[in-house]
Parts: structure tokens; sequence; C-alpha cells
């Protein structure tokens, strides 16, 4: 399976980078078409942090970098659901734009962002962090019964021994007093 799951992900990236760098080395053709959905981000980025630049050509250019950095990293097998992750939440605003414009370029972007989201969660046939953490969690509450269990049985042999202890102790006592007994009734 690994080579398919290594080809698809080179594929499915491969847009991203062709894109990213198209969009980081010449950003004015995408200005306009991202004009549509930097302008309704602006205030956004403004009240996150004013030193965010927010000029469209600008996060062009961001939105590009990141494009070809996290494609790459889906490409090369590094990191790759952050990276997926990470595409598929730049996708999604361009989904939106092209919505209402472009049935074709939708579509595609959905399918995209289809793929991106299996990608993100795609855990190569190893068992995801939320099965992990349940079967840590099931194997520390098996350990601690294992534990009560050993500890319970431990103060029943204690608890054992003591009352032999005690028993014992009452013998050799009875023991004893009928020697000082015995020793007092004879003469001597």
């Amino acid at each position: 399976m690994k080579p398919v799951r290594t080809a698809a992900r080179a594929l499915l990236a491969s847009i991203f980078v062709v894109q990213g760098v198209r969009s980081f080395t010449k950003p004015d053709d995408s200005v306009e078409a991202a004009g549509l959905v930097t302008e309704r981000v602006k205030p956004l980025l403004e009240k996150v942090d004013p030193r965010i630049p927010t000029d469209t050509r600008t996060l062009v250019r961001i939105k590009g970098a990141s494009d070809v950095i996290a494609g790459l990293a889906l490409a090369t097998g590094h990191l790759t659901r952050p990276a997926a992750a990470v595409l598929a939440a730049g996708l999604v605003p361009a989904t939106i734009a092209h919505a209402r414009e472009d049935q074709s370029h939708f579509l595609k972007n959905l399918g995209l962002l289809g793929g991106l989201l299996l990608a993100a969660v795609d855990t190569e046939g190893r068992p995801g962090l939320g099965y992990r953490a349940g079967h840590a969690v099931d194997r520390s509450q098996l350990a601690l019964k294992h534990a009560a269990d050993r500890s319970e049985r431990s103060i029943k042999r204690s608890q054992r021994s003591v009352k032999r202890a005690v028993r014992t102790a009452r013998r050799e006592a009875k023991i004893a007093a009928m020697s000082a007994a015995t020793a007092r009734k004879l003469p001597g």
C-alpha cells in the first residue's frame, strides 16, 4: 500500500506546488481573483494583529509560499497530516469564491478538498492518536485493577499470617502458663 499512498500524495500535492510557485513568482496573475476573498478577510486580519499584511498581492504570495511548502511536505511524506490540513484550510476560501462563478473549478476544488481531508486523517495503517490514547487508558485501568488485586491478596495473606501468629502466641502462652502451674505444684 505504501507505493500507492506515496504516488497519491505526490499527485495530490503537485497542483499545490505548481500553483504555489506561480502565485509566489507572479502574484499579479492571481490578485484579481484573490481580491474577492481577501477583501472579506482584511478586517479579520487587522483585528488579529495590525502587523499582518493585508494587501492582496502579499497575501497571494504568502499563500503561494505556504502551498509550496505544505505541498512538498505532503509529496515527500514529511508531516503529511499537518501539511494536508494546511492545504485544505487554504483551499476552502478559493472553493467558496468559485461556488458562484465557475462550477467546474468549484467541483475540482471540492474533489481536491476531499483528497486532502483523506490525507489529513490517514494514519498509514497505524492506529490513530484517539485509539492509542483510549488503549493506553484501558491498559492503565487494567494495571490498576491488577495492582489492586495484588494488594488485596497481600493484605489477606498478611491478615492470615497475623491470625496464625496470634494463635501460635496464645498456644505458647497457654503452654507456658500450664508449665508454670505444673512447676508450682511440684515440690521443691
